[in-house]
């Protein structure tokens, strides 16, 4: 059986080197890990089927996944100087370190690498996800306790030189 820290930089190892999956079997213990080919959907889906989906769904169901994929970046459209750092895992997204906590961060906040922005409740467990630049946070995508996506953008950090 692997550790969570050996599961961890699997994942990272997936979304750097940006694979479209992993499969890892040892004794009896299997573990799947689904890189960029579920991103890929997501950003081809308005424009591919987007004749289709609102004829097929009624207003309120079309409503309610139009503002994440409005406000999550297509590949190209992040502007110059902007990084966009996304979910290591999938859970839950969480601005505080508790209910009734100030948020890590806000839009506007200086930021520095290795300054914790979130967490990401998954399996119990709660991750610190860190800023890997030194940056202003210019958007934050998630709503709080929304459910994240692997690979899903979480921040964008106007980077500082």
């Amino acid at each position: 059986m692997l550790t969570f820290e050996q599961i961890k930089e699997l994942i990272e190892l997936v979304a750097q080197n940006r694979l479209q999956g992993l499969e890892l079997e040892r004794s009896g213990f299997r573990l799947k890990i689904d890189g960029q080919q579920a991103a890929a959907p997501a950003a081809a889906h308005p424009g591919a089927a987007g004749a289709a989906q609102p004829a097929a769904a009624a207003p309120a169901p079309a409503a309610a996944p139009a503002p994440v994929e409005a406000a999550a970046p297509a590949a190209g459209a992040v502007p110059a100087g902007t990084h966009v750092l996304t979910s290591p895992i999938v859970g839950t997204f969480y601005r505080a370190p508790a209910p009734d906590s100030d948020p890590f961060v806000e839009v506007g906040s200086r930021v520095k690498k290795g300054q914790v922005l979130c967490i990401i409740e998954a399996m119990k467990l709660m991750n610190e996800i860190e800023s890997d630049v030194d940056g202003v946070i210019a958007e934050i995508y998630p709503q709080n306790a929304q459910a994240v996506e692997f690979g899903e953008p979480l921040f964008a950090i106007r980077t500082t030189s």
